[in-house]
Protein backbone atom coordinates (compact mmCIF):
# COMPACT_ATOMS: atom_id res chain seq x y z
CA UNK A 1 0.00 0.00 0.00
CA UNK A 2 1.35 3.19 -1.64
CA UNK A 3 1.41 5.87 1.93
CA UNK A 4 0.51 9.71 1.44
CA UNK A 5 3.26 11.96 2.39
CA UNK A 6 2.30 13.98 5.09
CA UNK A 7 4.65 16.74 4.50
CA UNK A 8 3.53 19.92 4.69
CA UNK A 9 3.54 22.14 1.81
CA UNK A 10 5.90 25.21 1.62
CA UNK A 11 4.70 28.13 0.23
CA UNK A 12 6.36 31.64 -0.19
CA UNK A 13 5.87 34.04 2.34
CA UNK A 14 4.22 36.12 -0.10
CA UNK A 15 1.80 33.20 -0.90
CA UNK A 16 0.95 32.93 2.49
CA UNK A 17 0.06 36.23 3.36
CA UNK A 18 -2.16 36.66 0.09
CA UNK A 19 -4.32 33.58 1.79
CA UNK A 20 -4.85 34.86 4.85
CA UNK A 21 -5.79 37.56 3.23
CA UNK A 22 -8.64 36.45 1.62
CA UNK A 23 -9.77 34.20 4.74
CA UNK A 24 -9.60 38.12 6.38
CA UNK A 25 -11.52 39.17 3.51
CA UNK A 26 -14.15 36.46 2.97
CA UNK A 27 -15.01 36.43 6.72
CA UNK A 28 -14.94 40.66 6.82
CA UNK A 29 -17.58 40.16 3.40
CA UNK A 30 -19.90 37.80 5.19
CA UNK A 31 -19.81 40.41 8.27
CA UNK A 32 -20.62 43.39 6.16
CA UNK A 33 -23.42 41.06 4.23
CA UNK A 34 -25.00 40.93 7.66
CA UNK A 35 -24.56 44.49 8.37
CA UNK A 36 -26.42 45.36 5.06
CA UNK A 37 -29.00 43.26 5.33
CA UNK A 38 -30.05 44.42 8.69
CA UNK A 39 -30.12 47.71 7.49
CA UNK A 40 -32.29 46.60 4.75
CA UNK A 41 -34.88 45.22 6.94
CA UNK A 42 -35.44 49.10 8.28
CA UNK A 43 -38.08 51.13 6.02
CA UNK A 44 -39.92 53.96 5.69
CA UNK A 45 -43.30 53.60 3.75
CA UNK A 46 -44.28 57.16 2.59
CA UNK A 47 -47.75 58.06 1.36
CA UNK A 48 -47.59 61.58 -1.00
CA UNK A 49 -50.95 62.59 -0.78
CA UNK A 50 -53.49 65.58 -0.93
CA UNK A 51 -56.12 65.17 1.11
CA UNK A 52 -58.50 68.38 1.92
CA UNK A 53 -59.93 68.43 5.97
CA UNK A 54 -62.95 70.79 5.08
CA UNK A 55 -65.58 72.64 7.36
CA UNK A 56 -68.19 70.50 9.50
CA UNK A 57 -66.20 67.10 8.48
CA UNK A 58 -64.03 63.76 9.90
CA UNK A 59 -61.17 62.67 7.90
CA UNK A 60 -59.45 59.20 8.79
CA UNK A 61 -56.04 58.96 8.41
CA UNK A 62 -54.52 55.21 8.14
CA UNK A 63 -50.99 55.88 8.06
CA UNK A 64 -49.75 51.74 7.19
CA UNK A 65 -52.89 51.12 4.96
CA UNK A 66 -54.31 48.45 6.52
CA UNK A 67 -57.99 49.42 6.79
CA UNK A 68 -57.60 50.66 10.65
CA UNK A 69 -58.30 54.23 10.94
CA UNK A 70 -54.98 55.21 13.58
CA UNK A 71 -56.27 59.09 13.40
CA UNK A 72 -59.04 61.20 12.42
CA UNK A 73 -59.28 64.72 12.00
CA UNK A 74 -62.20 66.91 12.76
CA UNK A 75 -62.66 70.46 11.53
CA UNK A 76 -65.62 71.87 13.53
CA UNK A 77 -67.69 75.45 13.07
CA UNK A 78 -70.49 76.88 13.89
CA UNK A 79 -71.55 80.27 13.31
CA UNK A 80 -74.27 82.99 14.49
CA UNK A 81 -75.66 86.37 13.16
CA UNK A 82 -72.82 88.01 14.68
CA UNK A 83 -70.36 85.12 16.31
CA UNK A 84 -69.08 81.80 15.48
CA UNK A 85 -66.93 79.15 17.25
CA UNK A 86 -64.33 76.67 15.15
CA UNK A 87 -61.67 74.29 15.98
CA UNK A 88 -59.16 72.00 14.52
CA UNK A 89 -58.90 68.81 16.58
CA UNK A 90 -56.99 65.50 16.16
CA UNK A 91 -57.55 62.07 17.86
CA UNK A 92 -56.04 58.92 17.79
CA UNK A 93 -57.52 55.10 17.99
CA UNK A 94 -57.25 53.68 21.19
CA UNK A 95 -53.31 53.36 22.43
CA UNK A 96 -52.22 55.67 19.62
CA UNK A 97 -50.73 59.17 20.26
CA UNK A 98 -49.42 62.53 18.57
CA UNK A 99 -46.10 64.63 19.42
CA UNK A 100 -47.75 67.08 22.06
CA UNK A 101 -47.12 70.51 23.01
CA UNK A 102 -49.05 71.33 26.33
CA UNK A 103 -52.74 69.90 25.42
CA UNK A 104 -52.34 70.59 21.79
CA UNK A 105 -50.93 69.13 18.92
CA UNK A 106 -47.21 70.30 18.21
CA UNK A 107 -46.20 71.72 14.70
CA UNK A 108 -43.49 70.24 14.16
CA UNK A 109 -40.67 71.41 11.69
CA UNK A 110 -38.62 69.08 9.38
CA UNK A 111 -35.54 66.99 10.72
CA UNK A 112 -37.54 66.21 13.89
CA UNK A 113 -37.01 63.41 15.57
CA UNK A 114 -40.11 61.29 16.49
CA UNK A 115 -39.46 58.29 19.26
CA UNK A 116 -40.10 56.33 22.29
CA UNK A 117 -38.47 59.61 24.81
CA UNK A 118 -41.54 62.00 23.07
CA UNK A 119 -44.43 63.07 24.95
CA UNK A 120 -47.59 61.97 23.55
CA UNK A 121 -51.22 62.86 24.03
CA UNK A 122 -53.88 60.62 22.21
CA UNK A 123 -56.49 63.74 21.86
CA UNK A 124 -56.59 67.57 21.78
CA UNK A 125 -56.69 70.84 19.34
CA UNK A 126 -54.25 71.66 16.78
CA UNK A 127 -55.84 75.12 16.55
CA UNK A 128 -59.14 77.62 17.55
CA UNK A 129 -60.84 80.07 16.76
CA UNK A 130 -63.42 82.50 17.80
CA UNK A 131 -65.31 85.79 16.26
CA UNK A 132 -67.82 88.26 17.40
CA UNK A 133 -69.19 91.43 15.83
CA UNK A 134 -66.41 92.05 13.32
CA UNK A 135 -63.48 90.94 15.76
CA UNK A 136 -61.67 87.85 15.35
CA UNK A 137 -59.51 85.61 17.51
CA UNK A 138 -57.53 82.42 16.94
CA UNK A 139 -54.92 80.34 18.87
CA UNK A 140 -52.45 77.11 18.68
CA UNK A 141 -49.83 75.87 16.86
CA UNK A 142 -51.85 74.75 13.74
CA UNK A 143 -52.73 78.57 12.70
CA UNK A 144 -51.97 79.55 9.58
CA UNK A 145 -48.62 77.32 8.98
CA UNK A 146 -47.53 75.52 5.45
CA UNK A 147 -45.19 72.56 5.84
CA UNK A 148 -45.68 71.31 9.11
CA UNK A 149 -45.32 67.94 10.80
CA UNK A 150 -47.27 65.79 13.56
CA UNK A 151 -45.16 63.32 15.24
CA UNK A 152 -47.46 60.23 15.51
CA UNK A 153 -47.24 57.01 17.95
CA UNK A 154 -49.41 54.14 16.67
CA UNK A 155 -49.83 50.69 16.93
CA UNK A 156 -49.24 47.51 14.40
CA UNK A 157 -50.33 44.23 15.73
CA UNK A 158 -49.75 45.38 19.01
CA UNK A 159 -46.54 46.67 18.59
CA UNK A 160 -45.42 50.85 18.35
CA UNK A 161 -44.69 52.61 15.35
CA UNK A 162 -43.73 56.47 14.97
CA UNK A 163 -44.64 58.30 11.71
CA UNK A 164 -45.49 61.99 10.89
CA UNK A 165 -48.19 63.62 8.44
CA UNK A 166 -47.53 67.05 6.57
CA UNK A 167 -50.07 69.45 6.68
CA UNK A 168 -51.05 72.61 5.26
CA UNK A 169 -53.84 74.84 7.53
CA UNK A 170 -55.29 77.95 7.07
CA UNK A 171 -57.80 79.71 8.54
CA UNK A 172 -60.34 82.88 8.74
CA UNK A 173 -63.69 84.12 9.33
CA UNK A 174 -64.95 80.27 8.54
CA UNK A 175 -63.09 78.51 10.00
CA UNK A 176 -60.29 76.43 9.58
CA UNK A 177 -59.38 74.41 6.66
CA UNK A 178 -56.34 71.92 5.89
CA UNK A 179 -54.58 69.66 3.36
CA UNK A 180 -52.93 65.93 4.19
CA UNK A 181 -49.89 66.46 2.23
CA UNK A 182 -48.04 63.54 3.14
CA UNK A 183 -47.25 61.09 5.96
CA UNK A 184 -44.73 58.23 6.10
CA UNK A 185 -44.31 55.79 9.19
CA UNK A 186 -41.25 53.29 9.75
CA UNK A 187 -41.77 49.57 9.44
CA UNK A 188 -38.90 48.51 12.61
CA UNK A 189 -41.21 48.67 15.75
CA UNK A 190 -40.21 51.27 18.46
CA UNK A 191 -37.69 52.57 16.09
CA UNK A 192 -37.38 56.50 15.56
CA UNK A 193 -38.17 58.26 12.70
CA UNK A 194 -37.14 62.02 11.42
CA UNK A 195 -40.22 64.78 10.39
CA UNK A 196 -39.66 64.91 6.90
CA UNK A 197 -37.63 61.40 6.16
CA UNK A 198 -39.34 59.42 3.32
CA UNK A 199 -36.50 57.06 2.99
CA UNK A 200 -33.67 55.28 5.16
CA UNK A 201 -30.39 57.25 5.46
CA UNK A 202 -27.99 55.70 2.70
CA UNK A 203 -25.22 55.00 4.76
CA UNK A 204 -23.04 52.83 2.08
CA UNK A 205 -21.14 55.67 0.08
CA UNK A 206 -20.13 56.63 3.52
CA UNK A 207 -18.88 52.93 4.61
CA UNK A 208 -17.22 53.40 1.40
CA UNK A 209 -15.55 56.49 1.63
CA UNK A 210 -14.26 55.83 5.48
CA UNK A 211 -12.57 52.32 4.23
CA UNK A 212 -10.62 54.11 1.42
CA UNK A 213 -9.54 56.81 3.87
CA UNK A 214 -7.66 54.18 5.80
CA UNK A 215 -3.66 54.46 6.14
CA UNK A 216 -2.77 50.79 4.76
CA UNK A 217 -3.93 49.26 1.66
CA UNK A 218 -4.67 45.99 3.31
CA UNK A 219 -7.11 46.83 5.87
CA UNK A 220 -8.82 49.25 3.07
CA UNK A 221 -8.74 46.05 0.71
CA UNK A 222 -10.88 44.29 3.76
CA UNK A 223 -12.99 47.33 4.49
CA UNK A 224 -14.24 46.95 0.49
CA UNK A 225 -14.61 43.60 0.27
CA UNK A 226 -17.02 43.70 2.90
CA UNK A 227 -19.37 45.97 0.86
CA UNK A 228 -19.77 43.21 -1.12
CA UNK A 229 -20.01 43.90 -5.34
CA UNK A 230 -19.67 47.92 -5.14
CA UNK A 231 -16.47 46.99 -3.38
CA UNK A 232 -14.88 44.63 -5.38
CA UNK A 233 -15.36 47.30 -7.98
CA UNK A 234 -13.53 49.84 -5.96
CA UNK A 235 -10.86 47.07 -5.06
CA UNK A 236 -10.20 46.53 -8.99
CA UNK A 237 -9.47 50.30 -9.85
CA UNK A 238 -7.27 50.57 -6.98
CA UNK A 239 -5.01 47.84 -8.06
CA UNK A 240 -1.89 48.75 -10.27
CA UNK A 241 -1.54 48.82 -13.63
CA UNK A 242 0.22 45.45 -14.17
CA UNK A 243 -0.89 43.95 -11.14
CA UNK A 244 -0.32 39.73 -10.89
CA UNK A 245 -2.16 37.13 -8.20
Amino acid sequence: MRRTSKTPSHFPPSTHQRLNMYAMSATAAAVGTLALTRRAEARIIYTPSHVRISQNSTIPLDLNHDGISDFSFSDFYAGWTNSGVGALVLKGAPGNGFWASTNSAAALPAGVRVGPKGQFRGYGAMANMFQTFGSFVSWGPWVNVKRRYLGLKFSIRGKIHFGWARLNVTNGHGGFSGTITGYAYETIPNKAIITGNTHEPDDQQQSVSACLALHSEEPTMLGVLALGAPGLSIWRRKEPVGSTQ
